[in-house]
Parts: C-alpha cells; sequence; structure tokens
C-alpha cells in the first residue's frame, strides 16, 4: 500500500490536462497526499476555469499559493485592471461560478511552512527570517480576505518601493512583500529588487544577483520551493552548484517544458516527477 506523500508542484498557469496527467502519474489520493502548489494557478494557459474549480475541489488536499498572475486576475474580477493581450481568463471571468472560484482563491496565502520547507511563489528578501516571511505574507492575506479588497489591490502595483525596511507601513509595506514573493528574480546584497529582467541566475544585471545568492541571506540554511523563473530550471535539475537549499519548480510548461512536482522527504530531500506539456503560449508571452 502506497504511504501518505507530500508534494509541491510548479506553476500550473491554467495547463488542466497536463496537471491532471501529473496526478495519474504520482498516483495521487486526495484522502492520503497533499499538493503544495506554488503559485501562478492560472492565465496564459488553456483551462484556467478548470484548473481553478479542479483545485477548489480538492479541499485542504491541494494547498495553494497566490502568485503574480492570480493576483492579476483578482485585481481584473475587481475592476482595477484591463485584460492583457496575452491573458486566457475570459471564460473564467464569465463563468457562473466565478464569483465563488475567486472568494476562494482571495483566501489562499503568499506563503507557507510545512515539511521543514519554505514555499513561495517568487523568493524572499535576504533580510527576512522565516517567521518573517510568514508574519508579513500574513499581513498581504488580511487585507486579501478583508472588506477593503478593491482599494488593496488598487494599490498593488508599482516597483517602489524597491527595498524592505521595517518602517515600511501601509500600501508601500505591503507592495514590497507582494513583490518579493510574487515577482523576485534579482536583487541587490541589501535587498533592493530589480524586476525588468527575465533571464535565468547567468543573467543578473549589474550590481544584482539571483536573490537564494546574497551573502549572508537568513533563510539560507532552510529548504525553500519556489516557482515563477522558469528559465532558472532545466528539466528542474538545480543549476550546478548554486542553488543550496533552494528548489526551484517553474519547469515553463506553458511554454511547452515540462510539468514538475516534487515529493518531499525528510531533511530537505526530494525526488522529481515530470510530464511533457503542450506549448500554450510563445516564450515571453
Amino acid at each position: 500500500m502506497k504511504t501518505m506523500a507530500l508534494y509541491c508542484i510548479g506553476d500550473l498557469q491554467g495547463c488542466s490536462a497536463p496537471f491532471q496527467r501529473l496526478l495519474e502519474k504520482i498516483d495521487f489520493s486526495p484522502s492520503r497526499d497533499t499538493l503544495f502548489l506554488l503559485g501562478d494557478l492560472v492565465n496564459r494557459g488553456p483551462d484556467s476555469l478548470g484548473t481553478l474549480r479542479r483545485l477548489k475541489a480538492l479541499g485542504d488536499a491541494a494547498q495553494c499559493l497566490l502568485g503574480n498572475h492570480d493576483l492579476h486576475l483578482l485585481a481584473l474580477w475587481q475592476g482595477v485592471r484591463t485584460p492583457g493581450r496575452h491573458d486566457t481568463v475570459a471564460s473564467l471571468l464569465q463563468a457562473p461560478d466565478c464569483d465563488d472560484l475567486l472568494d476562494w482563491l482571495r483566501h489562499r496565502p503568499l506563503a507557507l511552512h510545512h515539511h521543514g520547507w519554505l514555499m513561495v511563489h517568487a523568493g524572499v528578501l535576504p533580510q527576512w527570517s522565516l517567521a518573517q516571511t510568514l508574519e508579513l505574507a500574513r499581513e498581504v492575506a488580511q487585507a486579501l480576505r478583508g472588506p477593503e479588497l478593491k482599494d488593496f489591490l488598487s494599490a498593488m502595483y508599482g516597483n517602489a518601493p524597491c527595498q524592505w525596511n521595517d518602517a515600511l507601513t501601509g500600501a508601500d509595506r505591503l507592495r514590497v512583500v507582494v513583490n518579493a514573493l510574487t515577482r523576485l528574480r534579482f536583487c541587490s546584497a541589501q535587498g533592493a529588487m530589480e524586476f525588468a529582467s527575465h533571464e535565468g541566475a547567468d543573467g543578473a544585471p549589474e550590481g544584482y544577483m539571483p536573490w537564494f545568492e546574497v551573502p549572508g541571506r537568513a533563510t539560507r540554511d532552510m529548504p525553500i520551493a519556489f516557482g515563477h523563473w522558469s528559465t532558472l530550471a532545466v528539466n528542474a535539475q538545480p543549476v550546478a552548484g548554486r542553488l543550496n537549499h533552494v528548489l526551484p519548480l517553474d519547469t515553463g510548461c506553458v511554454w511547452g517544458g515540462c510539468l514538475t512536482a516534487a515529493r518531499l522527504g525528510a531533511d530537505g530531500a526530494y525526488s522529481l516527477i515530470q510530464v511533457a506539456c503542450e506549448q500554450a503560449q510563445k516564450p515571453g508571452g
């Protein structure tokens, strides 16, 4: 008999069919196993509506994080953003159960800590400890779940402030947290974030580095699973010698790559399971 298993899964982005194939490959049972979805559940892929319906129906067996595309969907729902030319969420926004699905979505967290792993969509600023990361994620979750959702989403966008300061308050404080947890790739040694670059780890702009390479990062000894950065991982294998205690799991499913699950073991150990995906968007779309 198969024992209980825990899996982290990278960005789905509305790719419901590969997700189903992955569940079949790992012999997933919602009464026995738990999935941790690392954000960007929707958009760019062909079936965001079906993906959200499936995840919501799984209940506690699917623990879902929010990514930047999920927050974008909530902003579209609340009328504070207009659809982009590459968005593929129109059928979801027009669905009869849209409000129910997106109310469920806005109650998802931005960070989780389970089985010794910190899980986020994008990254963690170098100053933040595990405890601070989880507390700041809770602050954003409280805003998302509260009555001022529309006001929060209206103020969420922007690249400034680009650096964390414990004295930050209000919209500036929440914006830095959202940007770090859902958009971060590169930052300076002092934690100043850079958002223009989308290259792999070797493509850092001058003065910046991948967030996980910052010397003295407070979470350097904490296993961290994340998505968001599809140009970072090749077949979900860590960039040789560089990904100490971090595991990138966005393997570009929506671009025709793979959808990847990591079965979590003890003490930061894991094993990888993948399924091939059909290209749903052109790279850069």
